[in-house]
């Protein structure tokens, strides 16, 4: 059914669909799926926000790529955490087990929705805006991604089915 690869990751920017999408992909390919925020979450038995206000953005990325690096499995759909493409290490893992697709959206998009980026653990550097953090990442999304969807005027049905008719 599928090409090459036994599971697919969802990458992108905060807010994108990657939960949603991930969710429709895995029910549709009889998949299972992964959020590696909430293994985090449920790892170290905090939230996001929680991690980054204790420990710090270095340190919580990280625990990110520890989570990351345990993912062992086969026919998952995983969604990442959109700072998941700082760590080298966690994106060769993900791209040796799986088809790496990137969600994305243009800045202007982004900004209409993305809500409060601390209480949604957003891994952003203090002092830095949402474009920062778009130009910062948009290069290495595209650097690791097998397919990328643009999803800006797509519902996530309309962005899960794209995703599929390019992984057949």
């Amino acid at each position: 059914m599928m090409k090459s690869k036994e599971n697919i990751t969802l990458i992108g920017m905060p807010a994108v669909g990657k939960t949603t999408v991930g969710h429709l992909m895995a029910k549709a390919l009889e998949f299972q799926f992964i959020d590696s925020d909430d293994l985090i979450e449920q790892g170290e038995k905090k939230n996001l926000s929680q991690i980054i206000a204790k420990d710090g953005l270095s340190k919580f990325l990280e625990i990110e790529e520890t989570h990351i690096l345990s993912i062992g499995c086969k026919h998952h759909v995983i969604a990442t955490g959109g700072s998941v493409v700082y760590k080298k290490k966690a994106m060769a893992h993900l791209a040796r087990i799986s088809t790496i697709i990137y969600l994305c959206i243009d800045v202007n998009t982004l900004l209409t929705r993305l809500s409060n980026l601390t209480d949604r653990g957003v891994a952003i550097a203090p002092g830095k805006s949402v474009e920062d953090l778009y130009k910062e990442r948009t290069p290495l999304y595209d650097a690791w991604c097998d397919i990328k969807i643009d999803c800006k005027s797509l519902t996530a049905d309309e962005v899960s089915k794209k995703a599929l008719t390019n992984l057949l």
